[in-house]
């Protein structure tokens, strides 16, 4: 496999940010009385839009939660990362080996995006091309901001490669025409080739399977 350029999710694929920002999730969501561990909120909203994940969460205690609480969510969250988020293991050396452009796309806002990036020291792998589905205002599935992304790049979806860790993202890439890689070190391989991509364990394998080695 060979690409004129790379889209890369960016929690779970970039930074360790899934297991965090859902251990925060479930911790405040238990203490509004609906208990939740770390690993359940991982299964239900790996991906996920955390707005669609407070639906589902006031769908299943039968309430509304304050209005606030993606703000205090989002704000603990940024708490934690400041002192516990890490870059996945070997995808900064991975960066290094992959001499084609990069970009980031993701679910999540770019203020998130900023955050966790700069808190690992991997923004300048991107040079400012970080794409958020808040500014399109379509989130994955939909394969809407992987097309966006390729075109900011200026090359077509089949010249380039997604690196994704959910099947949402899977899902959004296969629409959108882009082959994709499904980084399974925390996700399901199963699950993520059911969906359409080619799954891999480890960052140290990326630029041998985009034809870099």
């Amino acid at each position: 496999m060979i690409c004129k350029a790379v889209i890369f999710d960016c929690d779970g694929v970039l930074v360790d940010s899934e297991t965090l920002g859902n251990r925060v999730l479930a911790e405040m969501i238990t203490q509004m009385g609906y208990p939740l561990s770390p690993e359940q909120a991982v299964q239900q909203f790996k991906g996920g839009k955390l707005a669609d994940c407070i639906v589902v969460v006031e769908e299943q205690m039968g309430k509304k939660l304050p209005d606030d609480f993606a703000t205090q969510v989002r704000a603990q969250m940024a708490e934690v990362f400041q002192v516990e988020l890490q870059a996945i293991q070997g995808v900064r050396e991975a960066l290094e080996s992959i001499p084609v452009t990069k970009c980031v796309a993701s679910n999540g806002p770019e203020e998130k995006m900023a955050l966790t990036l700069g808190i690992t020291e991997l923004l300048h792998f991107f040079e400012g091309r970080v794409y958020s589905a808040y500014t399109l205002g379509v989130w994955k599935p939909e394969p809407d901001l992987y097309l966006y992304a390729a075109s900011q790049m200026g090359v077509h979806p089949e010249e380039c490669v997604v690196v994704e860790d959910s099947h949402l993202g899977v899902q959004a890439a296969v629409a959108a025409g882009i082959p994709v890689l499904g980084y399974a070190d925390h996700s399901s391989p199963t699950e993520l080739e059911a969906f359409g991509a080619k799954s891999f364990r480890s960052m140290r394998e990326l630029p041998a399977l985009l034809g870099f080695e």
